[in-house]
């Protein structure tokens, strides 16, 4: 069969969520990827989450998306990171069996409905004019469809670097995608150059490890996923702590001759927040040591992956810096690291739907949109796979608002800013943080995945249940008073807790930084202690005074955001806006003001001329309008 509804290009976490979406809108889909094998890998770190990552995670499950509960089934080890600290600022992080995960990815694929796994490689879109309409294979094979959606990762003419070696390839046994991305600049799309890198793969039994600190997760499990047990369903494991020595960053210095990134062989940018060591140790030259943690890629695996330790170095160099880290003496390793440079398009020239504003009908997402990270990979993919349904079944663009989600934040980020280096989340890149809280995800967006359709039945009774018990709890907390009472003061004493002076609701009464749900359980009031109930709840309550502020601050701005700027808004034409702003506004073409306001280089003063320019056209248009009436028979207006 050579017709589709849509072909998803890439079998990553990006193409994943995409080809998931697609199909279970009812739609015919078709996945290709280059090697079947390895569907979902991990080619990097095997572990999901993080600071803000495992909010967009979390975001994904509440939407349909699957990433979520994948690792959740794959869990080997799982912390709630930041705990100690505010609400917003908590993110969920597991560590996962690679293999299992890899697994479960590509048993979902082969028994999804309405999807088709094909190996092969895309070599170039079949357009009409500028519309897609198909792919070609690398076997001559063209196959049609609707929409196209391309997920490539690092496999875009993906170049790997070895010391002062390269190999073609997107990582180690996997060949680079070549063709796509060169169309794509012969069709006028800046294309430019990224690098990543990933750190040796080391044996377990070579390591000694009375040397390093063992490093163990949460005991209490607290899952992405609705659909997910709240307990373990894989062996739980430690993970360890080292770090490198004088002597390490000594050899690395000797040898930053034959490093690539410093030889200038690599042209592309690198990932500012996860620097390769060669790059640790020339940016901080003050510190003599960083730490790095040994991590198993799974149970039945000998392979540890050495976090923090990316590097490009040759091999015998590699092996001469491990040596000098504590328990490393006698390390052998399986894989040396290595760094890929490979393409990107500058997402500036996508919409927020995803798909590009060159080519109608094809979308891009993951890498080759300018990001980093899996949990960016998986969100954008998703977008792009319900985008791409939408448009071939005639509905509304879904698009999430940076008030709404982390999803809306990246997506917004990569579209009105774009990217010159690989892009991460963090919590820090989300103005209403407050509000895009793990706990809460089920409240933001509850009501957006009921009408998206793609959450199970089941999973959306279980969603609608957890907001009914909410709503009841905060009521309840709302409704009921604690007296200060002789034998209620000494229930207080008993539990070191300051006695009142007054009589409170119990949601006073919790606002308390010293009193948890728990106690105003254990005080005899009726409280559900289910924590995906109460903890969210509790959030709400105790930090009720800056939430309001927030939303309050969110609902000023919305006269901006929800200011649609008309689709043939000239900016030459408007009175006040300098050449670059010009520029950069006519290539960017904001959906609204408030996006326009985002644009680097955009000032205020340009965003109060686009308002004057916008009700001058608007007046003039009332004006022409009841000339028209004034000269004009009802009859002729109405034709």
């Amino acid at each position: 069969m050579n017709q589709y509804d849509v072909i998803v290009v890439g079998a990553g976490h990006a193409g994943i969520e995409a080809c998931l979406a697609t199909s279970r809108l009812g739609l015919k889909t078709l996945i290709v990827t280059t090697n079947i094998d390895r569907i979902g890998y991990m080619s990097c770190n095997p572990s999901i989450g993080g600071l803000a990552k495992g909010h967009m995670v979390r975001e994904l499950d509440i939407l349909g998306g699957q990433m979520g509960f994948a690792a959740d089934k794959t869990c080997i080890q799982y912390k709630r990171l930041n705990s100690s600290k505010g609400p917003a600022v908590r993110g969920t992080r597991v560590q996962n069996d690679k293999h299992e995960y890899n697994k479960f990815m590509t048993q979902t694929l082969n028994n999804q409905q309405n999807l088709v796994v094909r190996q092969g490689e895309v070599k170039r879109l079949l357009l009409d004019q500028n519309i897609c309409v198909g792919v070609v294979l690398d076997d001559g094979s063209e196959i049609r469809s609707q929409a196209v959606v391309i997920t490539a990762g690092t496999f875009m003419n993906g170049v790997m670097h070895i010391g002062l070696q390269q190999s073609p390839g997107g990582r180690i046994g996997d060949k680079a995608s070549i063709g796509l991305s060169d169309q794509l600049r012969e069709f006028g799309f800046n294309v430019q150059r990224l690098k990543t890198g990933t750190p040796p793969r080391l044996l377990n039994s070579s390591i000694d490890w009375s040397k390093t600190t063992a490093q163990y997760g949460d005991p209490k499990f607290f899952p992405f996923s609705l659909r997910s047990s709240d307990q373990f369903e894989l062996k739980q494991v430690a993970c360890h702590l080292t770090r490198t020595t004088v002597e390490t960053h000594e050899i690395i210095r000797e040898n930053l001759n034959k490093s690539p990134l410093f030889c200038g062989i690599i042209e592309g940018v690198g990932p500012r927040y996860c620097p390769s060591i060669e790059d640790k140790i020339t940016r901080f030259s003050d510190r003599d040591s960083h730490q790095t943690f040994l991590e198993p890629e799974g149970l039945n695996t000998d392979l540890i992956y050495l976090q923090g330790i990316s590097t490009s170095l040759p091999e015998e160099v590699q092996y001469n810096f491990l040596r000098t880290i504590p328990g490393l003496e006698n390390v052998k390793i399986v894989r040396p690291g290595y760094a890929v440079e490979y393409d990107f398009i500058e997402p500036t020239q996508i919409l927020h739907t995803l798909q590009t504003r060159t080519i109608d009908r094809l979308f891009l997402a993951g890498q080759i949109n300018g990001t980093s990270g899996y949990e960016e990979a998986a969100v954008q993919g998703f977008i792009a796979g319900v985008n791409a349904a939408h448009m071939v079944l005639g509905r509304d663009e879904f698009i999430l608002n940076r008030d709404e989600a982390y999803l809306g934040v990246l997506i917004d980020d990569l579209v009105t800013k774009g990217t010159r280096e690989p892009y991460r989340m963090f919590t820090s890149r989300a103005e209403h943080r407050l509000v895009l809280r793990e706990d809460n995800t089920l409240d933001r967006l509850a009501a957006r995945s009921s009408k998206l359709g793609l959450l199970p039945a089941v999973d959306l009774a279980k969603l609608n249940l957890i907001s009914d018990q909410r709503r009841d709890l905060s009521s309840y907390l709302k409704l009921t008073k604690i007296f200060p009472t002789q034998e209620m003061q000494q229930k207080l004493r008993d539990r070191h807790l300051v006695v009142m002076t007054k009589s409170l609701t119990l949601e006073e009464f919790l606002r308390r930084t010293d009193v948890t749900p728990e106690i105003v359980a254990d005080l005899g009031f009726t409280m559900n202690l289910d924590p995906l109930v109460s903890e969210a709840v509790e959030i709400e309550v105790k930090y009720a005074g800056y939430v309001k502020r927030q939303l309050d601050l969110i609902q000023q701005s919305k006269k901006f955001e929800d200011l649609l700027l008309p689709e043939d808004l000239i900016y030459l034409s408007v009175r006040g806006l300098s050449n670059e702003e010009i520029d950069k506004l006519s290539k960017i073409r904001p959906r609204t003001l408030g996006q326009a306001q985002r644009i680097s280089g955009v000032n205020p003063s340009a965003i109060q001329a686009i308002m004057i320019h916008l009700k001058s056209r608007r007046s003039a248009k009332e004006n022409s309008f009841e000339s028209a009436g004034r000269n004009n028979s009802p009859d002729q207006l109405a034709n």
